[in-house]
């Protein structure tokens, strides 16, 4: 596919010289209270000249292609700016989380091989102590810095950037280990807009019209190459938000006048618990865009707020290049289905031998793009990890480490991670599976579900819960009593929790996904404290 533009900055001047006076960004009151700066719209005219200014500052600073910056700005529009000035010269940037400390700051500070990090003014001692401990040299300023550090050897390359050049390190949350740095080119986040801005059916963009409002880090690839990259292929509106806060997400979904919505699986529940009123159909959002919606709210939410929510599927890893999404009826509501795959795309499911599965048969989804290029729009590598690259891509086919099923018209459904699945007794039990069902519960408020040994069956089950309202010692076992009882009425019995622990919090990423890696340590310790009931003995096969 030969993509319009060489870089991202590109991208964006194009559409600033076709739109000048439409709004690139649009930053809301509580926004700005959140971050300390100023409310209102940004129009793409504005945002070129503050980008122009600051690649002439970096480019007189000796920074440029082949370079990287660290950028620690959360969601402000600072974030927007520095990002396509540095991609303007080639510099690629690496978002930094802003909840990382110490430890994750310096390896990341450390692996990634910054020369600059451009920060909030309070996380620059911080990040300066890491790259200290990393033994590396990084020049740290605020995004309204006057002086501009210069460049460190190497220098630049002196060629022009173009799509192949690496525009971003986006490091995956690491929800079981150690993140790895995904290397990607220009190619990816202009295939990620590109895909957006044609994918069409229930999602087509209207160019200069659309309003876009994230909840989700910049750190995150669907905000950074899905939200962003579509408004400014088709010419809209980013709506930032500092993070989602559900007592006041339908006051900013007005006030933006947002018109697509993108969103997280936990932010349905969170917005549904609230009473229904009068305004909830009180705004103008075409659709939603995302994944992990429950199945079970899936169709309630979209009958009370009146726009669909569109399950997608992909990965930091895959970007656009094989991405799928329930973008056209039927769309299965409440089946986890999240579409079909194009012809762009090609899939095959496998079981642990590597065979292909009969249909609606789960097994791993493997992906690449269609034709010759069977990587276009995915990243580039693992950085510094050659093996882990190599064995991503194993039998020329990217393995996604996810558990699917696709029935014989070509529909997906997502049945959970591969590392998340339960072996018990020589069952495979989805942890997802018996969250779903435990979120039905009037009880709790959160949960997550997970293996911890057992000397018989080598794998129990053990549900971590969040219960809705503190729960006294002496009413733990009758309440995992009821939550067991509650799931043997739903799923196979082997499926139902050996264990249920009553916790205050679950580990989670910064993009409120189960840290899956703390959570398996966390099963692993939990059986035998107080507040973990083992109900082993409630498991009881029906005759």
């Amino acid at each position: 596919m030969t993509l319009p533009h060489p870089t991202v900055h590109a991208a964006f001047a194009a559409t600033a010289a076709r739109f000048p006076d439409q709004p690139f960004l649009h930053i809301l009151p509580s926004v700005a209270d959140a971050y300390g700066i100023d409310a209102g719209e940004i129009t793409y005219r504005d945002a070129a000249v503050t980008i122009e200014q600051l690649a002439t500052r970096y480019r007189a600073a000796g920074h440029g292609h082949g370079h990287r910056a660290g950028l620690l700005l959360d969601n402000r529009p600072a974030f927007f700016f520095h990002w396509l000035a540095l991609n303007s010269l080639g510099v690629s940037v690496v978002p930094i989380n802003a909840d990382l400390r110490s430890s994750d700051l310096e390896y990341l500070v450390g692996h990634s091989g910054m020369q600059i990090a451009i920060s909030r003014p309070d996380r620059i001692r911080d990040i300066e102590a890491a790259a200290l401990s990393a033994g590396t040299r990084v020049g740290v300023i605020p995004a309204d810095a006057d002086d501009i550090p210069a460049a460190p050897s190497p220098a630049p390359h002196d060629r022009a950037p173009d799509a192949d050049t690496e525009c971003g390190l986006l490091y995956t949350s690491g929800t079981t280990g150690r993140p790895k740095g995904c290397v990607l080119p220009n190619e990816y986040y202009l295939h990620a807009g590109h895909w957006y801005d044609t994918i069409g059916g229930l999602c087509t963009l209207r160019h200069g019209e659309e309003r876009l409002i994230t909840p989700l880090p910049m750190v995150h690839m669907n905000a950074m190459a899905y939200s962003t990259m579509a408004m400014i292929v088709s010419g809209g509106c980013v709506v930032p938000l500092d993070r989602f806060h559900p007592k006041s997400w339908w006051q900013a979904v007005r006030e933006s006048r947002a018109t697509i919505v993108h969103y997280l699986g936990v932010m349905p529940p969170m917005l549904m618990s609230a009473p229904p009123a009068p305004e909830d159909r009180d705004h103008a959002v075409r659709f939603g865009f995302g994944a992990g919606v429950d199945r079970g709210l899936h169709a309630r939410f979209e009958d009370r707020f009146g726009f669909p929510l569109l399950e997608a599927w992909a990965m930091t890893e895959t970007g656009a290049g094989a991405v799928v999404i329930a973008n056209r009826e039927p769309r299965h509501v409440g089946s986890a289905c999240f579409g079909r795959a194009t012809p762009e795309v090609e899939a095959r499911i496998v079981d642990d031998a590597g065979h292909d599965v009969a249909d609606d048969e789960p097994g791993e989804l493997l992906v690449r793009a269609a034709g010759p290029a069977s990587r276009f729009g995915f990243f580039r590598e693992y950085l510094k990890e050659p093996e882990a690259t190599a064995e991503a891509w194993a039998g020329g086919w990217f393995h996604t480490g996810d558990i699917v099923r696709r029935d014989a018209e070509g529909n997906f459904r997502f049945v959970d991670r591969k590392k998340n699945v339960i072996r018990r007794s020589g069952e495979n039990i989805s942890a997802v599976e018996v969250e779903t069902v435990l979120r039905q519960h009037p009880a709790i408020h959160d949960v997550a579900v997970a293996a911890t040994p057992d000397p018989i069956r080598g794998d129990e089950v053990l549900a971590c819960i969040v219960p809705r309202t503190s729960v006294a010692a002496e009413c733990r076992e009758a309440i995992a009593a009821d939550l067991v009882h509650f799931c043997l009425e739903r799923l196979a019995y082997y499926k139902a929790p050996g264990w249920v622990a009553f916790v205050d919090a679950l580990p989670l990423t910064p993009t409120q996904k189960v840290q899956r890696g703390a959570l398996k340590t966390l099963a692993h310790a939990l059986p035998g404290r107080p507040e973990c009931i083992d109900t082993r003995a409630l498991k009881r096969r029906k005759n």
